[in-house]
C-alpha cells in the first residue's frame, strides 16, 4: 500500500478526526481511556453577560487549564485566583493528581507561581524574543485559599 502526503488548503474537522482516530486508538490501547471531561468556569458581570473565565479539561489524571481570561479592567480583584481555586476543586473532585498550563512571558507566570505552580518547561522564541512557560501543580500540595 502506497501512502502519499496531501495538504488541504482549508483543514476541516474531518481532517482533524482523520489524524486523531489512529492516535486515540494507539493511546487507549496503551494507557486506557483518557476520560476527557471539558470544564468551563465563567465570569459573569452584573448584567448576566459572560466576560471571561477559565476553559480546560481533565484528561487521564491531570487537569489542563487551556484558557484563563479576566478582562483587563477587572484584574487585581481576586477573580483569577477564584477561577483557579474552582479549577483545582474540580480537579480534586475528579481524582486528578495535578493541574498544568502554559503561559507566555508577557502574561501571568508570576500569578501562577504565587498559586503554587512550578515551571517544568520553557520554549524560547515563542514568539520570537519571548518565552512560553509550561507550569504544573501537584495536588498533594496545599489547596489555593479562597478569600
Amino acid at each position: 500500500m502506497t501512502l502519499r502526503i496531501t495538504i488541504p488548503e482549508e483543514p476541516t474537522d474531518a481532517h482533524r478526526d482523520a489524524v486523531l482516530a489512529p492516535l486515540r486508538a494507539y493511546n487507549i490501547a496503551r494507557a486506557g481511556a483518557p476520560n476527557i471531561r471539558p470544564v468551563a468556569i465563567l465570569l459573569t458581570d452584573e448584567q448576566g453577560s459572560h466576560i471571561g473565565g477559565l476553559w480546560g479539561k481533565c484528561v487521564y489524571d491531570w487537569r489542563f487549564v487551556e484558557l484563563l481570561a479576566v478582562p483587563e479592567d477587572r484584574r487585581g480583584g481576586g477573580s483569577g485566583k477564584a477561577l483557579m481555586a474552582e479549577a483545582e476543586g474540580i480537579a480534586r473532585a475528579n481524582g486528578c493528581i495535578g493541574l498544568w498550563l502554559d503561559t507566555y512571558e508577557f502574561q501571568a507566570r508570576g500569578f501562577y507561581e504565587k498559586l503554587g505552580f512550578e515551571v517544568f518547561g520553557t520554549l524560547d522564541d515563542h514568539p520570537i524574543g519571548q518565552k512560553r512557560f509550561f507550569l504544573r501543580k501537584r495536588l498533594n500540595e496545599v489547596p489555593i485559599p479562597v478569600s
